[in-house]
């Protein structure tokens, strides 16, 4: 289904004429070897352009549209019509001087076997090169002489001829299709590819997939077979799961368009996330990435939380929404896919299709789960799923390295969201830990416990208090206990302005674990602090204590169950944000 998905994502995109036709790719191109008639090089053509990287500006190598690249392992294969100075020119500094030789070989067999009968120009070009070209000879080219060190450091070059690149001669291109769509083996009878479902021939070697966090910088396989432990029935390689070329192409050049897309893409944990809709809709995918990851990429703009709520809202209800001046539909498929580098493999985390009215009635549950009131100082927008991740480690300063978060959770927490499923219990764990560090609880981690056991538990009492604000109807005993924490601290607070240690800072995790050993050693203490305070000050607060105090109505549990802790992080967090509440004037 994967591979299906893709390759109907390329013919989106090709129907678009958005990306390159079967047989070619994007390649990298630092140099352009630019040929006379005679086939003599004439000009070595700078490609390269400058970038930011970081602070810096550096050069960098340009695209061209190009014949697609072989699959190379440790044998000698040769790209046409572009590749690195081993094989177009027969030089490079890898110390290898024999299988230099063999590279320049391919490469010239390749050319001349494609364009020797080749009528145009740049053609016959070409061929003269690679007939009257010396290896041997190649350092004393004049053309080549000044840029000679950086073109044995591996750059591509390609050929040109008459001021623009031999790619774009009709009549080369005419040469390559015939030998792409013919294959590379000749009388092979043709396979029925399990991907398109027509005959056509056999892919042994997929293409490489590049841009993956983690893996190889050359590319990685999504699909292969290079070892017998892995084939069946005396196949080799991609016959064990028969894949048409064309459908290797096409799947492998989605993906790589997917993963170059920076906008478009996202790592969370050791996972890369791409996703796609049907028809290939921009829309589609900016509005996902800022539902569920805030938007990624310096280039992609900014969203106000309501309206991107209300647009998750209106297509989770069955309507279509304009959406950068694009129309939504809600009965578009759409697609979620998540990657992760496995040595020179790739292996697929996670897999999500469904239509996008249901991606977006899912986040809107999990938003709504989510919601709870803030603290006023507090501006940043909704929980995306690695901020919720963010939750469970360690909050450093503002430029120090933070903690990795673990990347089982972030991937298992995604797709819980997408597919609205219960969440990781390793979501609570960790959030419960770090509440314990810290003796204290954000708001982030009072929405993550809320959203957790909304959907996660059974506890109707439990769920009672689970709210957006504070319950002060509720009588349950661990929620109950939490809000009069906090009231016993700001008897504490009030009654020592300035104090730097409060009650929060020693009897917290204690005061939610074992309340019966630690309550009555609170009171007491809050008795001590309401003696300091002025009359009406001191008549509010005992008035406070003495609410709460009435709504507890059985003996104080020795131990807390962690679902009846985390009520007591809610009602201490409910309780808290009510008293720093403004009052609206009157």
């Amino acid at each position: 289904m994967i591979l299906q998905a893709l390759t109907h994502y390329y013919e989106d995109l090709l129907n678009l004429g958005t990306i390159a036709r079967p047989g070619w790719n994007l390649a990298k191109i630092s140099y352009g070897l630019l040929l006379d008639d005679d086939g003599h090089p004439v000009q070595l053509l700078h490609l390269q352009q400058e970038v930011s990287r970081g602070k810096k500006m550096v050069l960098a190598p340009q695209e061209y549209s190009l014949p697609a690249p072989v699959k190379r392992s440790s044998g000698v294969a040769p790209n046409f019509l572009w590749d690195n100075s081993g094989y177009l020119l027969g030089a490079d500094n890898k110390g290898k001087p024999q299988r230099t030789a063999q590279c320049f070989a391919a490469a010239r067999e390749l050319h001349l076997s494609l364009l020797r009968d080749a009528d145009s120009p740049a053609a016959r070009a070409i061929v003269r090169f690679f007939e009257n070209w010396d290896p041997a000879r190649a350092a004393d080219c004049p053309v080549l002489q000044e840029d000679w060190e950086d073109l044995m450091k591996g750059g591509n070059l390609t050929f040109w001829y008459q001021g623009r690149p031999a790619a774009e001669d009709p009549v080369i291109c005419e040469a390559w299709q015939r030998h792409y769509d013919g294959g590379d083996d000749a009388g092979e009878p043709d396979i029925l590819c399990l991907v398109t479902g027509r005959r056509g021939p056999l892919a042994q070697l997929h293409p490489s997939i590049k841009g993956v966090a983690g893996a190889q910088s050359s590319g990685a396989s999504l699909v292969s077979f290079n070892a017998s432990a892995f084939c069946s029935y005396d196949h080799e390689q991609g016959a064990n799961a028969p894949t048409s070329e064309y459908a290797a192409f096409a799947y492998a050049t989605a993906l790589n368009t997917l993963l170059a897309d920076r906008n478009h893409v996202c790592r969370v944990g050791d996972t890369t996330i791409v996703l796609w809709a049907e028809g290939a809709g921009n829309a589609y995918q900016d509005c996902a990435m800022a539902a569920l990851f805030g938007g990624m990429g310096s280039d992609a703009p900014a969203y106000q939380e309501n309206d991107l709520l209300n647009a998750l809202k209106q297509l989770a209800s069955g309507h279509a929404i304009d959406w950068e001046e694009s129309r939504l539909d809600p009965n578009t498929r759409f697609y979620v896919l998540g990657l992760a580098p496995n040595a020179a493999r790739l292996s697929v985390r996670f897999f999500w299709q469904n239509s996008f009215g249901q991606l977006a009635q899912n986040l809107d549950a999990h938003y709504n789960r989510l919601r709870i009131v803030r603290p006023s100082y507090d501006q940043t927008s909704s929980l995306t799923v690695w901020r919720m991740v963010l939750e469970t480690v360690r909050k450093v300063p503002a430029g120090s390295k933070r903690p990795e978060p673990s990347p089982r959770l972030a991937g298992d927490l995604l797709l819980a969201i997408l597919n609205n499923a219960p969440y990781p219990a390793t979501l609570l764990d960790g959030v419960q830990l770090r509440i314990r560090a810290q003796q204290d609880i954000s708001w982030g981690q009072a929405a993550i416990l809320k959203a957790y056991y909304l959907r996660n538990s059974g506890n109707q009492q439990l769920k009672e208090v689970m709210t957006m604000e504070l319950n002060e109807q509720s009588t349950y005993l661990p929620y109950v206990l939490g809000r009069l924490f906090s009231v016993l601290e700001a008897v504490q607070q009030r009654a020592n302005p300035g104090i730097n240690t409060t009650i929060k800072n020693r009897y917290f995790n204690s005061a939610s674990a074992t309340p019966a050993l630690v309550f009555p050693t609170l009171i007491n203490l809050a008795q001590k602090h309401l003696n300091k305070l002025d009359g009406g000050i001191a008549t509010y607060y005992d008035k406070r204590l003495t609410e709460l105090n009435s709504r507890i109505t059985e003996t104080l549990p020795a131990r807390m169950t962690l679902p009846e802790q985390s009520a007591f992080q809610i009602g201490y967090y409910h309780e808290t944000q009510k008293r720093y509440t403004k009052k609206e004037e009157k």
